[in-house]
């Protein structure tokens, strides 16, 4: 324990408190501010603050101009997925209640990060309490229907990175060849809906439609439970109602892409190119929500 601590009787700031510490001394007002303005706002010591700024910059957090310093595109890049995911999930909450009032088992509201499907909400009793699943969990995207689902009206160079990634099996049903996930995938596309047959856990079959325009998809709606195989195909056409109300709710009718309203497409979506990427800092790797962003900047958000 350090004499500070022992002089206050309170244990000393871990890395993670620190950094929040500093990161908080930009909430003011004023854009830009220099080491001291840190230092005295934050009440970290000199040195840690200094090492602290340097690693933000490094992580894109913070930019440097100078003897000043400012939030980085980092920074703003997470705020405006976490704002976008808050509205969607908002948005979506009243149709995911109706959803499972109507279907009586568990439904999600998924996004992609990276090659793992995300869980935003999570809707259902405690009689769904042997689906594996939790509101910030994560899953693999081609093992369940949410992330087949995204994935079949993405793009396709994210398909290749999850089948490069390995097909790893989790259950004796799972997609483990790359043709045969390729061949779901264009399924997908044809049906407008993906299905789970048991592929990420026994006896958990799931279905789930895109949240998607006349482009890529952007989220998932599922309904999953240990008795659903047996009625996925009455539900696919209220799951995919469901999602078609989301977007709705989020867009108005008649959002797309074009310059004009186009029908639903019923043939396997055109590759799309791969997002460019920005351009990295030398001698650190890119933030995993690099891959997030990938999907915001060419989607319908904007």
């Amino acid at each position: 324990m350090t004499a500070q601590a022992a002089e206050t009787g309170f244990p000393p700031l871990s890395l993670l408190e620190k950094a929040a510490k500093v990161l908080s001394a930009f909430q003011s007002a004023e854009p830009r501010l220099t080491l001291t303005q840190v230092v005295q706002r934050s009440g970290i010591p000199r040195s840690s603050a200094h090492r602290i700024l340097d690693q933000l910059v490094r992580l894109r957090w913070l930019e440097r101009e100078g003897h000043d310093y400012r939030l980085g595109m980092g920074m703003l890049e997470l705020g405006a997925l976490a704002s976008h995911h808050n509205r969607l999930r908002r948005v979506a909450l009243p149709h995911l209640h109706a959803l499972h009032e109507t279907t009586g088992h568990l439904v999600h509201l998924t996004v992609l990060d990276g090659t793992e499907v995300v869980y935003l909400e999570r809707i259902g009793g405690s009689d769904d309490g042997s689906v594996p699943s939790r509101v910030g969990g994560r899953q693999p995207a081609y093992c369940t229907a949410a992330g087949k689902a995204i994935l079949a009206f993405g793009d396709a160079a994210l398909v290749e990175q999850v089948i490069r990634g390995g097909l790893r099996p989790r259950t004796p049903r799972t997609l483990v060849r790359p043709e045969s996930l390729r061949a779901e995938l264009t399924a997908v596309r044809e049906r407008g809906v993906a299905f789970d047959h048991e592929e990420g856990f026994r006896g958990v079959s799931c279905v789930a439609a895109p949240l998607r325009g006349a482009g890529r998809a952007v989220a998932a709606i599922s309904v999953c439970g240990n008795g659903a195989h047996r009625e996925l195909e009455r539900i696919a056409p209220l799951v995919r109602g469901c999602a078609r109300s989301v977007w709705r709710d989020m867009f108005g009718p008649g959002r797309h892409t074009g310059n004009r309203a186009r029908p639903e497409r019923t043939a396997p979506a055109p590759a799309l190119a791969p997002a460019p990427a920005p351009a990295p800092t030398p001698g650190v790797p890119r933030p995993a929500m690099d891959s997030m962003m990938s999907w915001l900047r060419f989607s319908e958000w904007m």
